[in-house]
C-alpha cells in the first residue's frame, strides 16, 4: 500500500502541475534566447567516500519561448577517500565519459507562478561497472513550479525517474536503476547584488526492485553490514528492494551570478538517510551568451 500511495500521489502531482500550467493567464514576455545554445558546467562533491567530480557541456536549441531540446555528455572524475581506498572491499578511483542525454524542455513564465518541466533521456553507453552507467536506458520526468516575491524566491519540484539523478548540490558516489519518485521544496533568498543564499529539502522515494553501481569502490561482494546502509561503499554493485535505494536530506547554498552567462555556487548537503556530510561546488558558463558578449 505504501509504494502504491506514493505512485499514485507523483501522478497526482504531476498532473496537478500540468493542470496550473495549461490554466496559466498570458505569460510574461521572457529574454528571448532562441536558437542555437551552449552551455558548459564543472561541479562535484566532496564526503566521506571521497570526490566525484562532472564536467557537463551540451547544445542545444530553443525552438519558441516554451520549447526547447538539448543534447548533453557529461565527463566523470573519480577519486576514492584514503578509507575506502584502504578498506578490505576495495577503494576506486577512475575517470570516464558518463552516458550521453536528450532532453526536451518546456517553460511557462508568468507573474503569478513560473511553470518548468524537463523529460530527459540517457543512452546506456558508459562503464557501469564504474558506476557511471546501469547499464540500461534510463529516464526523468522533473517539474518545477517557483515564484518571486520580492528577495524570496521559493520552489518546488516532482519528478518520475528511473535512477538517481545528480544535482548541482548532490554529485553522488553512486547511481542506481529502479523506479522512483523525487521530491524537492525549498527557496533562495537575495541577499546583495549577484549574491543569493538558500536552502531545500529532498526526498527519493524507490518503488520495487533497484539495483546500486557505486563510483566509488570496485568491490563485487554482498555489501553486507555497511554502515548507515551505505551499500555503495562495500560493493560496486548491489540488488535488493526499495530500501536500498532510498535518500532523503537537506541542502544550503550560496549563488553568484555576477553576469548574465556565469553563474556559480557553493552548498552543502546532509543525507540524513546516509548520515552523509558533502560538500560541493559549481562553475557554469552560457557560451551563447558570453560568445555575444565578448563580440
Amino acid at each position: 500500500m505504501s509504494n502504491r500511495f506514493v505512485f499514485g500521489l507523483t501522478g497526482v502531482c504531476l498532473f496537478a502541475l500540468s493542470g496550473l500550467m495549461a490554466a496559466q493567464s498570458k505569460p510574461a514576455a521572457p529574454t528571448d534566447d532562441r536558437g542555437l545554445t551552449s552551455h558548459v558546467e564543472f561541479g562535484g562533491t566532496s564526503d566521506a567516500d571521497g570526490q566525484v567530480y562532472e564536467l557537463q557541456s551540451n547544445v542545444g536549441y530553443t525552438f519558441t519561448k516554451h520549447f526547447g531540446m538539448d543534447l548533453g555528455v557529461p565527463v566523470y572524475f573519480v577519486s576514492a577517500s584514503s578509507s575506502t581506498s584502504t578498506s578490505t572491499t576495495g577503494g576506486t578511483s577512475s575517470n570516464g565519459i558518463g552516458n550521453p542525454s536528450v532532453d526536451l524542455r518546456w517553460k511557462y513564465p508568468n507573474a503569478k507562478l513560473n511553470y518548468g518541466s524537463v523529460v530527459t533521456g540517457s543512452a546506456p553507453l558508459a562503464d557501469s561497472k564504474k558506476g557511471l552507467s546501469t547499464g540500461r536506458a534510463t529516464f526523468d520526468w522533473t517539474n518545477r513550479i517557483d515564484r518571486s516575491f520580492s528577495m524570496v524566491n521559493p520552489f518546488f519540484e516532482v519528478g518520475l525517474s528511473n535512477t538517481t539523478s545528480d544535482s548541482r548540490l548532490f554529485v553522488r558516489p553512486y547511481t542506481t536503476l529502479g523506479l522512483n519518485s523525487h521530491f524537492q521544496a525549498g527557496a533562495s533568498f537575495d541577499v546583495w547584488k549577484s549574491i543569493s543564499v538558500g536552502g531545500s529539502m529532498y526526498d527519493i522515494v524507490p518503488f520495487g526492485n533497484q539495483t546500486v553501481f557505486s563510483r566509488v569502490t570496485g568491490a563485487s561482494d554482498s555489501g553486507a553490514g555497511a554502515s548507515h546502509g551505505r551499500n555503495f561503499q562495500t560493493s560496486q554493485q548491489t540488488t535488493g528492494g526499495a530500501d536500498i535505494a532510498k535518500d532523503d536530506g537537506f541542502s544550503t547554498f550560496v549563488d553568484f551570478s555576477p553576469n548574465s552567462y556565469m553563474d556559480a555556487e557553493l552548498g552543502y548537503t546532509r543525507s540524513i538517510h546516509y548520515a552523509l556530510n558533502s560538500v560541493s561546488f559549481s562553475v557554469g558558463f552560457n557560451v551563447r551568451r558570453l560568445l555575444h558578449k565578448s563580440q
